[in-house]
């Protein structure tokens, strides 16, 4: 035995110095709800951030296109008492008929998608609005070259209404509204040219 001095550790103490030091779990066990909470908490904030962009983009093509025949039918209307060449504005006849009657044919399409072309939503009438391209004619027709203008605003506008046509009859698979499409594809092809093609200098 060995004699007890202050120097010298009791056989408790020494063992206790010895034996290998316990990892303190508690602080761990204690930041595992507030871990997990975190982690949730992140996923939580991903999922709502997700549904929130898809919803905000989620206008469906067709509604787009129905938002994009009235708004180039306001521009077509607008442009009647500034157009100067009796070509342009034959051609713009011929263009206000197709558009009145495309309208008026694709609300039965519509109706398949629960949608009212009356009654578009605020946001894809927003993206749709043309106030940018009747102050570009406005000051086409100030400056004297509003036919010019018009010609080529025309042609770009039926250039984006034929190619969300062909998206939309590309991933349909319903028969009316594949025979709507193609038909009016058919129908608007020919203007859109003759938009393309106007040259003022000839009419």
């Amino acid at each position: 035995m060995y004699p007890e001095t202050p120097n010298n550790p009791t056989p408790v103490d020494y063992l206790d110095q010895i034996a290998p030091k316990r990892q303190n779990n508690h602080n761990l066990i204690n930041n595992k709800p507030i871990l997990i909470a975190a982690i949730v908490g992140i996923i939580l904030l991903i999922l709502v951030i997700t549904i929130s962009s898809l919803s905000s983009g989620g206008i469906k093509p067709s509604e787009r296109l129905a938002a994009r025949l009235n708004a180039t039918s306001e521009i077509t209307d607008s442009a009647t008492s500034n157009i100067k060449s009796s070509q342009l504005r034959a051609l713009n006849s011929d263009l206000k008929l197709y558009l009145s009657n495309t309208i008026r044919d694709i609300e039965s399409v519509l109706k398949n998608s629960n949608i009212d072309i009356n009654k578009l939503s605020k946001k894809v009438t927003e993206e749709e609005s043309v106030n940018d391209v009747l102050s570009r004619l406005e000051d086409a027709r100030l400056n004297a070259i509003y036919d010019r203008t018009y010609a080529r605003e025309m042609s770009y506008q039926l250039e984006t209404i034929l190619n969300l046509m062909k998206q939309i009859n590309s991933s349909s698979s319903n028969t009316n509204t594949k025979a709507f499409l193609d038909t009016s594809i058919e129908n608007l092809s020919p203007i859109q040219e003759d938009f393309a093609n106007f040259n003022q200098s000839t009419s």
